[in-house]
């Protein structure tokens, strides 16, 4: 058989049953907290927040590699501009753009 005898006072006996309410009030107010709507709703807004400023710099980070890459192919490494290669698209975007204004200038005439 179990000793089932207690050795404590009447007012240790108290004094442990006080400090077990107060820690039970804690925790019951702890989960009150994390469970109020205000609570779930803010955290559901920060995890967001989180993912958004997440995506948003791994897409800056994918962006500035491919703006990187095509600055090199049209810049040296010294910054000058590398004409084998500028002025090919440069001449297709005139010729672009005069097609298109070409195009418009017949419609309205």
């Amino acid at each position: 058989m179990a000793d089932t005898s207690d050795t404590r006072t009447p007012a240790q006996i108290e004094a442990d049953i006080r400090r077990r309410r107060e820690t039970l009030a804690e925790t019951l107010d702890e989960i009150g907290v994390r469970v109020h709507p205000k609570t779930i709703v803010g955290d559901a807004k920060a995890k967001v927040a989180a993912n958004v400023d997440h995506t948003l710099g791994r897409a800056y980070v994918q962006v500035n590699r491919v703006v990187s890459d095509v600055k090199a192919q049209f810049v040296d490494e010294e910054g000058a501009p590398r004409l084998e290669r500028v002025v090919p698209v440069a001449l297709v975007v005139v010729g672009v753009v005069g097609l298109l204004a070409f195009g418009t200038r017949r419609r309205k005439g």
